[in-house]
């Protein structure tokens, strides 16, 4: 063998090496934190039995309209996420922030994540904690799941409030995801790597430090789970089942929106759509980015009060 072709295959080898020693100590460190971390999780909330486990939900404040929270995928605490928000609805609302199995605190599950199977989980954690009418509110794929709930549980449901939400028809919501190759990232702690390049995503000043902390702790013990990738499979077939599909004509429907949405043009277009399906239908352009709930949660309760006491709005 030529020098130059065995240089070659040195370099590889030492490459090879490097790899292999750089993922053994990824794994390792990922292994040792995950299960310190286990521990200084903080317990919020309650829990309820659905379907055998426990899901985790948290109930606040009191009023005369009961608002039900449902969050975007793959938040990592939906609790925590929503809290900005839940603080300044619960002041004159009960506020029910639901997290659905392989969020926050609730425990994962090996039923499919179909939206049929989401609701109905929803709905049976909903019984349980004895809430049976409330406006439904909720962020993202929420939107999808949305529609399905408020069909399937229509003397339930008494209004629909959608925080920057999906809806049927949108582009490239038939994507699929390389779901093997996220668990063995995930498996090889490359997952908690990116996680700590790329920050914790999360928008404004209105977490403090230790609510970021949590946030990230509960995002590497849920992210790339069997459960949240079983989700993830679920997205396209999801939204193709939900094409054509709208909410009832007679459900008040609020969605704020992102009033320029830069990666999809007609991304307000669509959510006016929506809103014209039904008798009473509004949208509000915020001009901020998809989590809305983030940096705009005074703007959303002051536009929902101001919306909800124009209709009248009750639910005890």
């Amino acid at each position: 063998m030529k020098k130059p072709a065995k240089r070659a295959l040195v370099a590889v080898a030492a490459v090879g090496a490097v790899l292999v020693l750089g993922l053994g100590t990824t794994s390792v460190v990922n292994a040792v934190a995950t299960s310190r971390e286990s521990d200084l999780i903080e317990t919020y909330g309650q829990t309820v039995t659905v379907d055998g486990r426990q899901m985790n939900v948290r109930v606040s404040g009191s009023g005369p309209v009961d608002v039900v929270l449902l969050p975007g995928f793959g938040t990592a605490s939906p609790v925590l996420d929503f809290e900005p928000l839940v603080a300044d609805l619960a002041q004159d609302h009960r506020v029910v922030v639901v997290e659905p199995f392989g969020y926050g605190l609730s425990d994962g599950t090996d039923v499919e994540r179909t939206t049929q199977n989401v609701v109905a989980e929803v709905h049976e954690a909903l019984q349980e904690l004895g809430v049976d009418r409330y406006v439904l509110m909720g962020h993202s794929i929420a939107g999808i799941y949305g529609i399905e709930y408020a069909s399937r549980y229509p003397d339930e449901v008494t209004a629909f409030v959608g925080i920057d939400t999906s809806v049927p028809g949108q582009p490239h919501m038939d994507t699929e995801f390389p779901t093997g190759l996220m668990s063995a990232a995930r498996n090889l702690g490359l997952a908690r790597v990116l996680t700590a390049l790329g920050g914790d995503g999360l928008d404004g000043s209105v977490y403090s430090d230790h609510a970021r902390e949590q946030m990230t702790m509960l995002a590497h013990r849920n992210s790339l789970r069997p459960t949240y990738l079983d989700e993830m499979s679920h997205i396209a077939v999801n939204f193709e089942r939900a094409l054509g599909t709208t909410f009832p004509a007679d459900l008040p429907l609020l969605l704020f929106v992102e009033a320029d949405n830069a990666t999809n043009p007609d991304w307000l277009a669509l959510h006016e759509e929506q809103a014209a399906s039904v008798e009473d239908g509004t949208v509000v352009p915020v001009p901020g980015e998809h989590y809305l709930h983030h940096t705009h949660a005074p703007q959303i309760a002051a536009g929902f009060r101001e919306w909800e006491a124009a209709r009248a709005l009750t639910t005890g």
